[in-house]
């Protein structure tokens, strides 16, 4: 299933969409998430699990067995 996640701010992290999709429940967990399903993590179709990747409007992010997201402007 595809959700879109609407930017208040010009970008947020991974680590951050994380916890605003509600993948995990605090910030914190965001280190510990990325280091067991890293490869199961596709920026705008590449494997990149950094907590810090910036993600603009329309990049889209894929979680195996946890969904697909993608970014949208807040106009």
């Amino acid at each position: 299933m595809e959700q879109e996640i609407y930017l208040t701010t010009p970008y947020v992290t991974l680590g951050q969409l994380l916890k605003i999709a509600d993948v995990i429940s605090s910030g914190g967990q965001a280190k510990w998430f990325l280091s067991e399903y890293g490869e199961d993590i596709f920026v705008n179709g590449e494997n990149d699990f950094r907590r810090g990747r910036k993600l603009y409007p329309n990049d889209q992010v894929e979680i195996k067995n946890v969904g697909r997201f993608v970014m949208k402007a807040q106009s």
